[in-house]
């Protein structure tokens, strides 16, 4: 841990983020080395030391992860791995902890991909509960489980549960709790504060912020549940390249810019939305009026990049996605370019034909809300 970060209360969020992780001051040397590029390191004799083989550590790696260490539980001692990508990350964790004759309970509106894990869960006989995000649901299906899954804001839904109160009722039936952090950035939510066993994310959106890597990362305090996350990782082989690594703690000296811009932006758009007659089941949690807003306040510092609503219909989505000319019609989210979407054309979401989730970017505010409401006016019949 560098001096600046060493004091958890001594310095603020931009601060933590443009000095995390990196090595000690050296004459000549770059302030945040270069990526190693290795598959092997000298080794001779006995093994010993940090680094052997490129599948289990890398110098690159170890910068980064302590960087995140340092944004998700600082001042604690916890620690971090890298992964190739988000559910790289979300797979470890699984099933590095679930066994056959475990229950494992998951939201039933999370991720579209993790039904498909789900599924693989229940092929290896682990039994999978689901319940909703919104109301604590969850709670009502916790009894003799091994292991919470928590998705907190919900994607693309943007429910959010109280954390806190799920993880003292899973310790309390001796299950471990993971919470997916990935909408909320360890800059708007600490889980492992909040009583999670595991913090896990998809570096891919918002930590890294420029739609340009791949990344993944899981973070938690207790010693064998991380070895057993490290072991799996090994057996797999799921590792980031260090350019990868590299790109994504360069990324982390602008988070705190990038998502204050964002999350302001964002507000302003959703503030923006609420006055228009055809969007309905407008969702973010920064909005006084949003369902969930009370609880986020709690536990959230930053409510996140990410708007959802629906359009009246699936033709109406398409057209709107269609004008707007500073939002790309992509995947993601938690980039610097502004993104949109129609989820249900990927069939994996719960979601009505016209839902649309909006990442919002970096763009001056005035414009982009300009630009999406001259779309909603050109997209309508």
């Amino acid at each position: 841990m560098s001096d600046a970060t060493k004091n958890e209360g001594s310095v603020g969020d931009g601060t933590r983020a443009v000095r995390a992780g990196l090595p000690e001051p050296a004459k000549n040397e770059p302030t945040l080395p270069g990526p190693v590029f290795a598959a092997h390191f000298h080794l001779p004799g006995e093994v010993s030391g940090p680094y052997a083989y490129g599948r289990d550590d890398n110098p690159t790696w170890t910068l980064l992860e302590r960087a995140v260490s340092e944004l998700e539980a600082p001042g604690q001692d916890a620690e971090t791995l890298v992964f190739a990508s988000g559910m790289a990350a979300i797979s470890a964790v699984l099933f590095s902890q679930l066994r056959a004759g475990d229950a494992v309970v998951l939201p039933s509106d999370g991720y579209q991909v993790l039904p498909l894990v789900g599924a693989q869960l229940e092929a290896y006989g682990v039994e999978v509960r689901t319940a909703p995000t919104g109301g604590d649901a969850q709670l009502e299906v916790l009894d003799g489980a091994r292991l919470l899954w928590i998705e907190s804001p919900s994607n693309p839904g943007l429910d959010v549960c109280d954390i806190r109160r799920l993880a003292e009722a899973a310790h309390a039936r001796g299950a471990l709790v993971a919470v997916d952090n990935t909408l909320a950035t360890p800059l708007g939510q600490r889980p492992l504060e909040l009583g999670a066993d595991f913090s896990v994310a998809s570096g891919t959106k918002q930590l890294t912020g420029h739609g340009d890597v791949l990344l993944g990362y899981v973070t938690g305090r207790d010693t064998e549940a991380m070895a057993a996350v490290r072991r799996w990782r090994k057996i797999v082989g799921a590792i980031s390249g260090p350019m990868e690594a590299w790109l994504a703690h360069r990324s982390i000296a602008t988070l705190q810019l990038r998502v204050d811009r964002q999350n302001a932006t964002a507000l302003a758009v959703a503030q923006a939305l609420r006055q228009r007659s055809e969007v309905s089941g407008l969702r973010y949690p920064g909005l006084p009026d949003d369902p969930s807003h009370k609880i986020a306040t709690q536990q959230m510092r930053r409510y996140g990049s990410v708007v959802s609503f629906t359009l009246p219909t699936r033709a109406r989505a398409e057209r709107f996605l269609a004008a707007l000319q500073l939002v790309e019609d992509a995947t993601s989210f938690g980039g610097v370019r502004s993104t949109a979407e129609r989820r249900r054309r990927w069939g994996g979401d719960a979601v009505p034909e016209g839902f649309i989730r909006m990442s919002v970017g970096a763009e001056d505010p005035e414009d982009l809300v300009a630009d999406v409401l001259r779309a909603l006016d050109e997209s309508a019949e």
